[in-house]
């Protein structure tokens, strides 16, 4: 299976596409769309939009993962993470894909093996996950660790579904 996973933000929005194989994390491609801050809202999430756009018509996705929107400092900032996140939902949407939204604690939980994993923990295992020689940027490394989680908890669901256990 091939997951995009989307870190959203409104200044930059990270994405990663990983396929399991033979029990073993794939990266296919990673990225980073990256906005000019001083850009008027709108354009900022056209651009967004057209950045996801582009990596779902090149990339064959069979399943997608958005990181869910968490407490913030300010209202402000919430609003223009959910703007984001909401132009992210609607490009997968329009590519007919369902998607696995993860709080961020359970992403660090699936990948690190514990909820209170920093940023550089996620990033040194991510990297190694994949087996790369060097990591990936921050936002693609966000990313890359929610289409792990997902492919993770898919494959889980999916053993579940096959036995008949009722979600």
């Amino acid at each position: 299976m091939r997951c995009i996973g989307v870190d959203p933000g409104s200044n930059n929005t990270g994405w990663a596409v990983i396929q399991q194989e033979r029990g073993q994390f794939v990266l296919i491609d990673s990225g980073v769309v990256r906005t000019q801050a001083s850009a008027p809202v709108p354009e900022r999430l056209l651009a967004i939009h057209a950045g996801l756009s582009a990596v779902l018509r090149v990339h064959a996705v069979e399943l997608a993962s958005v990181e869910q929107i968490f407490t913030h400092k300010s209202s402000e900032s919430a609003l223009r993470l959910g703007q984001a996140r909401g132009v992210a939902l609607l490009c997968l949407a329009q590519a007919g894909l369902s998607v696995g939204e993860y709080n961020p604690m359970t992403i660090k939980k699936s990948v690190a093996g514990h909820g209170g994993a920093s940023k550089e923990q996620m990033q040194r295992l991510v990297q190694r996950l994949l087996g790369l020689e060097a990591p990936l940027a921050k936002d693609a490394t966000d990313a890359a660790g929610i289409a792990m989680t997902h492919l993770l908890h898919h494959a889980f669901q999916s053993r579940l579904d096959g036995l008949g256990v009722a979600r």
